[in-house]
C-alpha cells in the first residue's frame, strides 16, 4: 500500500466517524470509520514501523478529536436538529357534538356505525343494542373520539 492511499484510507475513517458523532446516527458511518482509521493505523505500524504508527494513531485520534470540537464550536450539528417547539396537546378535542344532540343513522350500528349529525357523517357507537339504517337517534355522550348513542322514538332533529 503506498503512502498516499494510507492517507486517504486515514482521513476518510477520520470523517466517518466524526460525521457519526455529529450528523449521521445508525452506527453505519461509524462502523466504516473505525475500521478504516484500525486498518490504517495497523498498515503504517507493518510499512513504516512502530514510530510512525503511534504517531499515526495519536494523530488519528488528535485529529478527531480537534474535528469533533470544530463541529460543535461552529454549530454545524444544529443545522441538523430541530429547532421548533410543538405546543399541541394530544386528546384535547373541541366536542364535535354535545349530549341531546339527535341525527338519524345511515349505516346499520353494530354496535359502531355511521350517523348523519348535524350535517356531518361520524362514526358513533350504539349504546345497548343494534340499531338498523335510517333511525333516529340521540347522543348521549362523548369521550375523546367515541360518540355514544342511543336509538329515539321521535324523527325531530337538532
Amino acid at each position: 500500500m503506498n503512502t498516499t492511499l494510507l492517507i486517504i484510507v486515514l482521513l476518510l475513517g477520520v470523517i466517518l466517524l466524526t460525521l457519526e458523532i455529529v450528523a449521521l446516527p445508525g452506527g453505519v458511518a461509524g462502523v466504516f470509520g473505525v475500521l478504516l482509521l484500525g486498518f490504517g493505523v495497523w498498515q503504517s505500524f507493518l510499512l513504516y514501523g512502530n514510530g510512525v504508527g503511534t504517531t499515526i494513531l495519536l494523530c488519528s485520534i488528535g485529529l478527531c478529536v480537534l474535528l469533533l470540537a470544530l463541529f460543535m464550536k461552529k454549530k454545524t450539528w444544529q443545522r441538523f436538529s430541530l429547532n421548533e417547539e410543538s405546543d399541541s396537546k394530544v386528546n384535547q378535542l373541541e366536542p364535535i357534538v354535545k349530549a341531546g344532540t339527535r341525527g338519524v343513522t345511515i349505516s346499520r350500528l353494530a354496535p359502531t356505525g355511521k350517523a348523519l349529525i348535524n350535517g356531518e357523517q361520524m362514526e358513533v357507537h350504539a349504546i345497548n343494542k343494534f340499531i338498523d339504517p335510517d333511525r333516529p337517534i340521540e347522543v348521549v355522550g362523548t369521550e375523546g373520539y367515541r360518540i355514544d348513542v342511543v336509538e329515539t322514538d321521535d324523527n325531530r332533529f337538532d
